[in-house]
């Protein structure tokens, strides 16, 4: 039981991970506390995505699932809505 549970945040981390990596290194945008603003943000909302696809799995049932046990649309999709709305914070100096 454990593992599973493991496995299920390990790849909402490397969902967050990847996320903030593209949002700051590929997308270039600007965010507060630089890439390891944008890791938190991200990471936050990967976990936030995969506790929405838990309450609206009905809803989004019909996505794709990874290996048929974890939907990782809901975690990348609310990453990047959380980074982005992070990024417009002005930044301090």
């Amino acid at each position: 039981m454990f593992s599973y549970y493991f496995n299920i945040g390990l790849i909402y981390f490397i969902v967050g991970f990847a996320v903030s990596l593209i949002f700051y290194f590929v997308l270039k945008k600007k965010v507060l506390g630089r890439f390891w603003g944008a890791l938190i943000i991200a990471l936050v909302g990967s976990y936030l995505g995969g506790a929405l696809e838990f309450f609206f799995k009905d809803i989004i049932d019909r996505l794709s699932n990874l290996y048929n046990a974890v939907n990782i649309f809901p975690p990348i999709i609310t990453s990047f809505i959380l980074i982005w709305l992070y990024s417009k914070l002005p930044e301090q100096k």
